[in-house]
């Protein structure tokens, strides 16, 4: 009875050991990925408000460069909670509260929709290795749903529907895929995934 005390005392006190090493891991992992999180953000923050970017940021006509780092979500999901909170303070830079809420909550939805639907087809390449199918489908994807911002700006700016659309979405494609081929070639030397 006492050599079974003995054990149980001794597995009791390697499965704390166990237990406290796991979550001082916990504990680096949620302060690595904090910090991943907040340096994506503030990168898209930049370019998207500092001239001149801010000027191709916003409005019906639009290239926002930092929309590229919605394909981060293919290496690592904690990288959309990067680009919603990047676009949520970027959009408190643009004329109305409106794009603060329909703009940043379309990131959310639709990066992680997006993300979900293609990653089956992430790392296969085409084009001669030039992009990620995956990635592809993403920026065609993400681009189609630019219907909410155009939206937005037909209500809030009175801009033409269709003509917004059209420019916005194009924009967005554009930057998704000049985005896809710099953050494949990162990819080789920066580890996005942990």
């Amino acid at each position: 009875l006492g050599e079974v005390q003995a054990l149980l005392a001794g597995m009791s006190s390697c499965q704390r050991k166990n237990r406290e090493i796991v979550e001082e891991k916990m504990k680096n992992q949620t302060i690595r990925d904090l910090t991943h999180i907040a340096i994506v953000a503030a990168l898209y923050v930049v370019l998207t408000i500092v001239p001149p970017f801010n000027l191709i940021s916003y409005g019906p006509y639009q290239f926002r460069i930092a929309e590229m780092f919605n394909l981060l979500g293919f290496y690592n999901r904690k990288y959309i909670i990067a680009v919603t909170l990047g676009c949520l303070i970027a959009n408190f830079f643009s004329f109305n509260m409106i794009d603060v809420v329909v703009g940043s909550l379309s990131t959310l939805v639709f990066v992680s929709s997006g993300v979900h639907f293609f990653d089956r087809f992430k790392n296969q390449d085409i084009f001669g290795g030039l992009f990620d199918k995956a990635q592809v489908y993403f920026a065609l994807y993400f681009s189609f749903f630019m219907v909410t911002i155009a939206a937005e700006l037909t209500l809030v700016a009175h801009a033409p529907f269709w003509a917004t659309w059209f420019s916005v979405a194009m924009g967005e494609l554009a930057s998704l895929l000049v985005g896809a081929i710099l953050i494949k070639k990162l990819a080789k030397v920066i580890d996005f995934v942990s």
